[in-house]
This record gives structure tokens, sequence and C-alpha cells, in this order.
């Protein structure tokens, strides 16, 4: 294997490993911020022995052996530095008792500490920033430039975003476990948060060149999959797994040959994932099959459905999708689930009724400067045949629009709408 090769396959191990390996030296450590310096430094060991000596048999189980031994030398010089003989000493002891391969952690320990890491990362002690920052770091396996690309934030700026979340998890002592039963749907439902916002902002970016960052939506859903993975019998865990699924499959459609936005009306529908409509089909059935009402990830999975079992936008069922955002709007209050409901009022029972909806949230306070409100509204009139008025919204939801591909389709629709 050339030394290229060993290096995209060791960058492949890296995205597979990284999340388990940290988890692993956490609950060893109990540092989040010890656990990634000893990963990193597993991952320099690789990189230099790799190429000489080939990929391991079982990389995972390389990577971990290697950490650990490097932690048993720092607390060995930090020992010699501090002489806190008996803190280091049984903290080395520690470690050594599980320096052995026929100790190294079970398929069921791993997973358990995956979970405890994730819910360690989302942790309400953080911003919502923080914790998107540090979740994408540790367990979505990218770098610290990737990430801070993908947010549009300089690399000093997200480096002392995750240095400051390390921080403060470390002072706040908070516990590497999963929360206690009665904390739980609390903690479960921040970290659904995090995943899906992480997932949004890689099928819809919100500034940028791009309109659609696949890696993102890719991250989003390996944290979604494992999750579902560790929590079964959890309806909205499941029903974000759906949801983010049936949006994922539509991403090849979602863009034209020169990275234009396609919307869904002029989707080439052949183009959506098989494969992945199936499995988000097949993970809604999951939660439906857990009994009760669906929540919010469950209702919009509902509806991606929807979309998914139709041929074509003229085929969609759109009264029942009005009826699940009728359910979906009681459940959340929000005025942006509220707009979503004008959409699919106006395909199911006319422009005028959408219309109605519509303008009633002009005045809303939350969507402020939401461009995705002119849009709508823009959308609306021109099929109404109000093209002037229409004209106006589209202009006016491209001043307020920071995605520089979403602005351009938003400006060309409102030439459209120009006097003949």
């Amino acid at each position: 294997m050339t030394p290229s090769a060993t290096h995209r396959a060791i960058e492949a191990v890296w995205r597979i490993e990284s999340a388990r390996l940290i988890a692993g030296l956490t609950r060893t450590v109990r540092d989040v911020a010890v656990a990634e310096d000893l990963a990193q430094d597993a991952l320099l060991a690789a990189l230099e022995q790799w190429p000489h000596s080939g990929i391991p048999e079982r990389p995972g189980a390389w990577l971990m052996t290697t950490a650990r031994r490097r932690g048993i030398d720092a607390l060995r010089r930090r020992r010699t530095l501090e002489r806190k003989h008996e803190l280091i000493g049984r903290e080395l002891e520690a470690l050594q008792q599980l320096d052995r391969p026929e100790l190294l952690p079970m398929a069921e320990e791993v997973e358990d500490d995956l979970l405890r890491l994730i819910f360690m990362t989302c942790h309400p002690v953080l911003s919502r920033e923080a914790r998107v920052a540090l979740t994408l770091r540790l367990l979505g396996g990218l770098t610290t430039p990737e990430i801070a690309r993908a947010f549009l934030v300089s690399e000093g700026t997200l480096a002392q975003r995750i240095v400051r979340a390390k921080r403060t998890l470390g002072e706040a002592r908070v516990p590497f476990e999963v929360p206690a039963s009665d904390e739980l749907a609390e903690r479960v439902s921040a970290v659904l948060e995090v995943i899906y916002l992480v997932f949004n902002e890689g099928y819809a970016a919100t500034a940028g060149e791009d309109w659609i960052r696949p890696a993102l939506c890719a991250e989003a859903l390996r944290l979604a999959r494992i999750l579902g993975a560790l929590m079964p019998r959890e309806a909205e865990v499941l029903g974000l797994l759906a949801l983010m699924e049936l949006q994922a499959a539509r991403l090849p459609a979602r863009v034209g040959p020169l990275g234009e936005p396609v919307l869904l009306a002029d989707q080439d529908r052949s183009r959506w994932d098989r494969l992945l409509l199936r499995r988000g089909l097949a993970a809604l059935e999951q939660a439906r099959a857990l009994g009760g009402t669906l929540g919010p990830y469950g209702l919009q999975a509902a509806i991606a459905a929807c979309h998914a079992e139709a041929g074509s936008v003229e085929e969609t069922d759109w009264p029942r999708i009005v009826a699940l955002y009728d359910g979906l709007a009681a459940l959340t209050g929000s005025p942006v689930v509220e707009l979503n409901r004008a959409v699919a009022v106006t395909m199911a029972f006319g422009p005028e009724a959408g219309l109605e909806i519509v303008d009633s949230l002009t005045e809303e306070p939350a969507l402020n400067g939401y461009h995705l409100l002119g849009s709508v509204r823009g959308d609306i009139l021109a099929r109404l045949g109000r093209r002037a008025e229409a004209r106006r919204e589209f202009e006016r939801a491209a001043d307020m629009c920071a995605n520089d591909r979403e602005r351009a389709l938003l400006l060309e629709r409102a030439i459209c709408c120009a006097p003949a």
C-alpha cells in the first residue's frame, strides 16, 4: 500500500473509531479533554507507524491500547513532577489494569460509553453552539477546520469554543453517565436538538456559497444511527432517525449540475436514494410500533414519508400532510411550523386559504427577518396571479437571505414575476 493510500485508510479508521476511542478513554480517565488528547496521541502514533508496519488487524484495539499506554506515561510524568503519590498511584493502577488486550472493553461496554459521551457533549451546562462544536469534534470525528468551515466561523473562534466547552464540563464535574430516568426525557431532547441542528445546516445551509453540505448530513445521520441503536425503545429517537433518513434521500436531487438549488416541485424523484427511503420508512414504523402518539420528530417524519411515497407533487396526499402539521403545530406552537402548514394548506385547499395563514404570521416577532416568510408569501401570491406583489416579496426575501445560492434563486424567481 502506498503512503498516500495508507494515510487515506488511517483517516477512514479514525472516522469510524474516534468516537468509541474517546468514549472508552473518558470512562477511564473521567476527563473528556484528557481523553481527546490521548486519542490524538494514538492517531499520531498510527500516522508514524502504520505506513511502515501496515494497518493492524484490529485498528481500533491498537489505537485504544496505544492511547492508554500514553496515558500511563503521562501519569508517571505527572507523579514525578507533582508528587501526588496517592492519587496518581490509584489512577496509574487503574490504567495498568486496563492496559491488557484481554481486558479491552466488550462491545456492549463500548456502546454504553458512546451513549454516555453523547449525553456528556450535549449537557445543558453548555451553550447550543458549544454542544454542536464539541459533538462534531468528539463524536463526529470532524477536525476543527472542517467544523469552522461548515458553520462559517474562524478556526480560532471554533477552537476556543471547543476548549471552553471541555473546560466547562471539567469544572462542572459533569458525570460520564446516562442521566437518571427523571432527567432522561429533557436530556434526550437536547441531544436530538443538537443532532438535527447539525443535519439541517447540511441540508439547507444558512449562509455561504453552497446550498447543501452533504458531509454534515452524513455525520448527523451517523450520530442518529448510533443513538437509534443504543436507544431502540425511544420513539422520538427513532422519529428523528426516520426524518433524517427520508430527508437525506432527497439530497442527490436538491442541487442541479452547477450546484444551484432545485425545489421539491422540480426535483427528479428517480434520483432520490431508495435505500435511505426504505431505512427512513422502516424507522418510522419502529417508532409507531412502540405505541402512543408521535412526538414532533415523529410527526415530521410522517410528513416526509408522505412525500417519499408520492410519485409527484400532484400525487402527494396534501390533506394528510395538513392534518399532520395540525398536530405538530399543536405540540410545538412554532410559527415556523405554522408557515410550513400554510404551504401544505395552499397545496391541499388553494392559495387563498394558504395566504390567510401567512398574512396572520407577518407580525410574528419570531419570524422577523426570516427570509422564508417572504419566499412562501411570494410563491402564494404568484399562484394567485398577483405578480408585482410576488416580485416584491421575493426581492425582500433575497435581501434577508445569507446563502448565496438561495439568494440567487429568490432573485431569479423575482425576475420571473416581472410584467411581460
